[in-house]
């Protein structure tokens, strides 16, 4: 038998047309300012802004509301270790082997090799884990839409760390099988996006980019 859907009263947001394209504004100027970065400071980070920038994540829209994602949070100097020697390994064989000789040349511009010292450095990693299906009582269950809802949700996090005053860098070593046997997860999560949480270290510097235009982005159907 079906059960019947509850509904709760929703409360929207509310705001003048005014202070609604202030809004949008204000955080495109904010969003601009984020960058990518691969020098870290060690200096460390309270736990309570780790679980606040996850819970933001955690509000993501996800298909039949199944959050199909653990947040792996790493503090040990141990895993981090095994981690980037892992880490290092696969990104080694890619740079030397896997890698065309295009991918490196669109790569030659930000300066990066095989090399991941930041997996150490930072205070904090999270290792995002997307659930292709759930164990109930024994049976499984499919959940669904699971990349788009992971993705979403790593989107909001990648925003989230950024809102905190913090830096990140979006790292998918590939193969990431690695990280499911260093961190011990079950069959039903495959690794997703490793992410190094921490300050920016100092007077560092990063590649001089420009951001596509609203036209070069956006086509206008009205």
């Amino acid at each position: 038998m079906n059960q019947e859907p509850r509904f709760i009263s929703h409360e929207p947001l509310r705001f003048e047309e005014k202070e609604i394209i202030s809004r949008s504004e204000e955080l495109h100027h904010f969003a601009e300012k984020r960058r990518s970065i691969r020098q870290f400071s060690d200096r460390d980070i309270p736990f309570e802004v780790i679980r606040n920038i996850i819970m933001t994540a955690n509000t993501a829209p996800s298909g039949a509301h199944k959050q199909p994602w653990t947040f792996c949070v790493i503090r040990s100097q141990e895993l981090k270790q095994k981690i980037r020697i892992a880490a290092e390994k696969e990104e080694k064989e890619s740079y030397e082997h896997r890698m065309s000789d295009r991918w490196l040349k669109d790569l030659e511009p930000f300066g990066t090799d095989w090399r991941k010292p930041f997996i150490e450095t930072v205070p904090w990693i999270i290792v995002v884990f997307k659930r292709a299906f759930e164990f109930e009582n024994g049976e499984k269950h499919q959940n669904y839409y699971v990349n788009e809802s992971v993705g979403i949700a790593c989107g909001m996090l990648i925003n989230a760390i950024h809102n905190a005053g913090l830096a990140t860098l979006t790292h998918t070593p590939s193969p990431m099988n690695f990280l499911t046997k260093i961190l011990d997860r079950p069959d039903n999560e495959r690794p997703y996006l490793l992410l190094p949480v921490g300050y920016p270290a100092n007077e560092i510097k990063v590649p001089n980019l420009t951001r596509k235009s609203f036209d070069q982005v956006a086509k206008i159907f009205d």
